[in-house]
């Protein structure tokens, strides 16, 4: 069983997340952002990788530093439970409908760290949670997982729901490219990523 434990402490934020690589995706999630909880519970359940993610953040300031530092931690960990990143699918992507909304992701664990993101929501705000930081937590993911991601949000009405399909689709994505291949090989032209 891959897994890694990072914490991560700033003048900002205090953050530990710990991932495991089991394909359970149970998750144990406290940022005191009520939805971004709730996206990342989504992530960790839809994705199969258990995740532990308890942070501490300057809530008074606004929610900013919480989510993008979460990104930045949670990255690393998945970087360093996956190692090398041999012996893996390595690609993935999933398309995800939740009612009225419907959400793309391709990724590709490549060390190459990258993000297209496409999509905007009508409010400011779902709950406590800022939707403008749903672009700066894939950011900080992405370029800390080593991952080139791609999140289109295609469609939809309710700003919930296109998130969800959000994060939801990226959770499928990555669970196919964390896909144990039974060559073991590492899955490139050059023989390393």
């Amino acid at each position: 069983m891959w897994q890694a434990n990072i914490t991560r402490t700033t003048k900002e934020t205090d953050i530990t997340v710990l991932v495991q690589l089991d394909g359970k995706g149970t998750a144990d999630i406290r940022t005191g952002i009520g939805f971004f909880d709730h996206m990342l519970t989504a992530l960790s359940v839809h994705s199969g990788i258990s995740m532990t993610i308890l942070a501490e953040g300057d809530l008074y300031v606004d929610g900013h530093h919480t989510v993008e530092d979460t990104g930045i931690v949670l990255g690393q960990a998945l970087s360093k439970a996956l190692g090398e990143k041999s012996g893996i699918a390595r690609y993935g992507s999933a398309y995800i409908p939740m009612d009225e909304a419907l959400a793309f992701c391709s990724l590709d664990l490549s060390n190459r760290p990258f993000l297209v993101f496409q999509g905007t929501f009508t409010n400011a705000m779902i709950g406590q949670y800022d939707t403008c930081l749903t672009e700066e937590f894939f950011r900080a993911f992405a370029y800390n997982a080593g991952m080139t991601l791609h999140v289109n949000m295609l469609y939809g009405t309710n700003d919930h729901h296109k998130c969800e399909a959000a994060f939801k689709a990226v959770a499928h994505a990555l669970k196919t490219a964390v896909t144990p291949l039974e060559s073991g090989q590492t899955l490139s032209t050059k023989g390393v990523l």
